[in-house]
């Protein structure tokens, strides 16, 4: 009796696994959306300057559609002011444009390393 239950409920797990959905449940092309589509634009710019530290940075960009222009401005740590002007107009790729202010500094090595203390006897 074991035997048909178990033939019997292997039977029915083949015939349901073997079902396909009903044609209004397959998967097709997605449906056409009603929302409305609206190019992309938008502006921002940011600073940050701190004469304490030395840190000057800022970017700034906008974007209509598929055109987008920016820069952005770096302190770098060798003293020169590194800016970088881009564009970005439709499929043809970013293009920079990459300009320094200042002459780059290089600290001797004392200036870099702090000397180290000396210890007498006690």
């Amino acid at each position: 009796m074991n035997t048909k239950v178990l033939i019997l409920l292997g039977l029915v797990a083949a015939v349901a696994a073997d079902k396909r959905p009903a044609p209004s449940l397959a998967y097709g092309a997605p449906r056409a959306s009603s929302e409305e589509f609206e190019s992309p634009k938008y502006g921002f710019d940011w600073a940050v300057q701190d004469s304490e530290t030395g840190n000057d940075f800022a970017q700034q960009e906008a974007r209509d559609d598929d055109n987008t222009r920016g820069s952005y401005t770096v302190q770098l740590p060798d003293g020169r002011r590194q800016t970088v002007t881009y564009v970005v107009d439709g499929d043809s790729g970013y293009v920079a444009d990459v300009q320094y202010q200042g002459e780059a500094r290089y600290p001797d090595s004392d200036e870099v390393r702090p000397p180290s203390p000396r210890y007498g006897a006690p």
